[in-house]
């Protein structure tokens, strides 16, 4: 049987091990990169909005960290929560909520940085309008992300591409522990090192059929978006 036949067979028979792993792959990406909206977006937006000495070193700073190198965060956030480390009394290390953390500050960035340009390129279509009702800082920034909307869709998609297909921070945070923190990307980098590629062949079909119900669920949000808008 392929492995994709392998992994579908599992799926069908109803496996409660293979759904956990789905489903806490599923919490621990969409966790991450709802947190990293709620604050990467009023972050971007204002940064979008505000002009000030050494802003355009903040914007290069933030496009650079997009890049962040996902193992270096994972080494942070371990030492964060370690034992020894300063937050290691709250015994989050090898906890799907290590792995939340992890994975938000790599995804904060990205959609931090995507949402200051959308919002960057309606501040000029509205800027005059906006002057001239005496809108304040703040609701400029609610304004602007509100019509924004259905355009930051696309941030959010890059933020949970990054966020499901990540292993290495979430190996190092997590522990890749078998019912409680393995998820289908570390079981996939698990089970290909053991020599296991029907599995792992398919876990990767599971993931990829995901990400694209996922993608396609959002084209149809923003072509709904446009519809209604005009």
């Amino acid at each position: 049987m392929s492995g994709g036949g392998s992994a579908l067979g599992l799926v069908f028979s109803g496996d409660p091990a293979l759904f956990a792993i789905v489903w806490l792959s599923l919490a621990v990406s969409l966790g991450a990169t709802l947190l990293a909206a709620v604050v990467g977006a009023p972050l971007g937006a204002m940064i979008a909005l505000s002009r000030f000495q050494g802003r355009q070193a903040i914007v290069v700073a933030l496009n650079a960290l997009m890049g962040l190198p996902p193992v270096v965060i994972g080494l942070a956030v371990y030492l964060l929560l370690s034992r020894s480390g300063p937050l290691g009394s709250l015994g989050l290390l090898f906890t799907p909520a290590a792995m939340v953390v992890t994975q938000t500050i790599l995804v904060l960035p990205i959609i931090a940085a995507l949402t200051r340009q959308i919002v960057e390129d309606l501040w000029l279509e509205y800027r005059d309008e906006l002057a001239a009702m005496g809108v304040g800082p703040v609701r400029r920034v609610r304004t602007l992300l509100w019509d924004a909307r259905f355009s930051l869709v696309t941030a959010l998609l890059a933020g949970f591409g990054r966020a499901a297909a990540e292993v290495g921070s979430i190996i190092i945070v997590g522990g890749n522990i078998e019912g409680f923190t393995r998820t289908m990307t570390t079981t996939i980098a698990l089970e290909t090192s053991k020599g296991n590629l029907p599995l792992a062949m398919g876990l990767g079909l599971i993931l990829l059929c995901i990400v694209l119900a996922v993608n396609v669920a959002a084209w149809g949000v923003k072509q709904f978006g446009t519809r209604f808008e005009h």
